[in-house]
């Protein structure tokens, strides 16, 4: 059978073999607390390639020490980081998947416990348990957090260097694509959002003063990466709260990104706030529909996406280009090849030391 989620896709120079992806999803398990990724993460992300997964996105990565989330962040701040991925990229591409990473700065959101195996998960670390220092766009608080002290002009240069210098470390590591972290409430959405961006310099103010940074960004990292390589950026597709980011703001926003060397733009929301979101099955969908619309790109879909007809209906209407599975990919690491067998898709993504289970002929050993 013909399905138009198991149809390859190519971004620039790359060519992803289906649109049933894996999105970056923090597991808070670099125990040594130093951002190196662990037998964890090779077997983690290894057993999503296997599984039939077009292309994984490796979890949020801080481009800084102070960007992480948690001390058990992972990092692409040095090249131990940097050579340690690769043997993680080396895998994926191996079972026939492409594999990027998501960069990232939590600002305000950073020095938190993690999110699993402590007393009080997600609350601000203290400096005398091993927390930080954190910083935003303003010095102003998320809800139950710390305050962080406002970025100079000086500390958003920082930021710039590390986001671009991290890119180049994910090149060398051998990754397929870079994606920019402006989403769910870190430090690049901080400085989009009027809710927590109250700044009245060349940062701040009006919309594009806000992406005014996250422009930056895009385009030193553009220049940095290969040109066949394919940049993408994650957004908040609204805020869901007055005063907030809307949808139309995010798919105007995409409309520049593309212009400025975006490739695709995966839609999620939320994060910058507390919120009231109306959670169910393909939630988010219809934002990313929306800018997909008004900024004529590629986009991705995430959010209770879980079923492998629902995915198919979302790429075979043309609501999104790609779908992103995670919860369900991290229920049954072979989501993608038991998606691929229940659509009857025409080739699949098979290991061949697995073929056996799936031949019908039982003789055969």
């Amino acid at each position: 059978m013909r399905t138009t989620l198991f149809e390859p896709i190519t971004l620039r120079g790359l060519t992803v073999r289906n649109r049933l992806w894996v999105p970056p999803m923090c597991q808070y398990s670099a125990f040594g607390e130093d951002g190196m990724p662990t037998d964890w993460h090779l077997v983690h992300y290894g057993s999503l390639a296997r599984g039939g997964a077009g292309a994984i996105i490796v979890e949020a990565s801080a481009v800084i020490p102070e960007g992480r989330i948690s001390p058990r962040d992972l990092g692409l701040w040095n090249d131990e980081q940097r050579d340690a991925l690769a043997r993680i990229v080396d895998f994926a591409h191996g079972q026939g998947a492409a594999i990027g990473i998501q960069l990232a700065h939590a600002g305000r959101k950073a020095s938190t416990q993690p999110a699993w195996g402590v007393e009080n998960p997600g609350e601000s670390l203290a400096l005398q348990d091993g927390g930080w220092p954190t910083v935003g766009p303003s010095a102003v608080a998320f809800p139950g957090l710390t305050a962080p002290q406002a970025l100079d002009e000086q500390g958003i240069d920082h930021v710039v260097a590390a986001f671009t210098t991290a890119a180049r470390r994910a090149v060398e590591a051998g990754m397929d694509f870079v994606e920019l972290h402006a989403a769910h409430g870190y430090l690049l959405h901080q400085f989009l959002s009027p809710l927590s961006n109250h700044r009245d310099d060349a940062y701040g103010g009006t919309a594009d003063n806000r992406a005014h940074l996250l422009m930056r960004t895009t385009d030193a990292v553009r220049a940095a990466i290969p040109h066949d390589m394919p940049l993408l950026v994650r957004l908040s597709g609204t805020d869901w709260t007055d005063g907030g980011l809307t949808v139309d703001d995010t798919a105007a926003l995409a409309v520049r990104l593309r212009e400025h060397g975006v490739d695709l733009v995966d839609v999620s929301s939320g994060g910058n706030v507390p919120a009231p979101i109306p959670v169910g099955p393909g939630y988010q969908v219809p934002l990313a529909t929306h800018v997909r619309r008004t900024a004529e790109m590629p986009v991705a879909a995430v959010g209770m996406i879980d079923d492998a007809w629902q995915a198919e209906q979302i790429t075979a209407t043309g609501l999104a280009d790609v779908v992103l599975m995670g919860r369900q990919s991290l229920r049954d690491s072979a989501a993608a090849l038991h998606a691929a067998r229940n659509l009857g898709a025409e080739t699949l993504p098979l290991p061949s030391q697995y073929e056996r289970a799936y031949r019908r002929d039982p003789r055969r050993r």
